[in-house]
């Protein structure tokens, strides 16, 4: 993969890539800050607050998850509103995934600021509306869905297996979460994930250079060779979606042995990628 940005995160995350604005920001969670790249150069804004994840509204407003809130940020003019309490009276945890689904609710996984055991949770904010989903989870990631709107991913890190969940026709989830992936066997850990146009589902695995490719039916297809050892999360943009970006994490490594280390990376690839949904307020 070649470099996006050489900038150097301490933990990269969130990538998403606006289908309007035809550009990518990202998330330093623990630096607090978020980024994006232009023909202009970067730009970064800077937060009191843990922030990781965001989705858009408009050409200019995104909807983006703080340890504490959901809040509206315009882009262009830096003005911010509160949306919605998010684990507000809650001083261990802080967001940390999140993905808006193609019904346009906004997804966001919580976990503990020092991966406290089972502190976190996932929840869905959607017309208003903030709702538990799920709970008793280390570290919340791989919130991701299929095409068709049907299906919902995600992971508990620690726990080493992605899962996946029918869901309604307005989104919310049915049924029991299944198996979709076992990686215990491989001693992997599973992070970020996204879903392709043909509903392939690419795993950013935590501490394994790469992002993973497994088709609807849980099959490895492929892997993508990250040059940092710590790759977090991949978004597809670009023309076409045909483009993945990968960030990455500096947090615990040694800058001489993973010079690389919380930089963010781009390919060109052979695949569509699906654009990211609009999140309804």
């Amino acid at each position: 993969m070649d470099i996006f940005s050489d900038t150097i995160c301490a933990l990269g995350e969130g990538p998403l890539w606006h289908p309007m604005r035809k550009q990518l920001f990202w998330f330093d969670i623990i630096g607090k800050k978020l980024l994006t790249k232009t023909d202009a150069g970067e730009q970064v804004w800077s937060f009191d607050d843990h922030v990781s994840a965001a989705g858009w509204v408009d050409d200019t407003c995104l909807l983006i998850a703080s340890e504490r809130e959901l809040f509206t940020l315009d882009v262009d003019t830096g003005a911010r509103t509160h949306v919605a309490p998010l684990d507000a009276d809650n001083p261990v945890t802080r967001s940390n995934d999140g993905r808006v689904d193609p019904i346009g609710g906004f997804w966001i996984g919580t976990m503990g600021k020092g991966q406290e055991r089972r502190a976190g949770a996932i929840y869905r904010y959607y017309r208003g509306e903030v709702r538990k989903l799920m709970g008793d989870i280390t570290v919340s990631n791989a919130i991701c869905f299929s095409p068709d709107g049907t299906l919902a991913y995600f992971t508990d890190t620690v726990r080493q297996r992605i899962m996946r969940i029918n869901l309604d026709a307005d989104g919310w989830p049915k049924g029991d979460a299944k198996v979709f992936v076992d990686l215990r066997a491989e001693e992997l850990f599973p992070d970020g994930a996204v879903v392709d146009a043909e509903g392939n589902l690419w795993n950013a695995q935590w501490g394994a250079s790469r992002i993973a490719c497994y088709a609807p039916d849980g099959r490895f297809l492929r892997a993508v060779t990250v040059p940092a050892t710590q790759s977090s999360c991949p978004s597809f943009g670009g023309e076409g979606f045909q483009t993945l970006y990968v960030t990455t994490a500096a947090v615990d490594m040694d800058r001489a042995s993973d010079p690389k280390a919380g930089m963010t990376f781009v390919q060109k690839m052979d695949v569509k990628g699906q654009p990211e949904h609009r999140v309804i307020l």
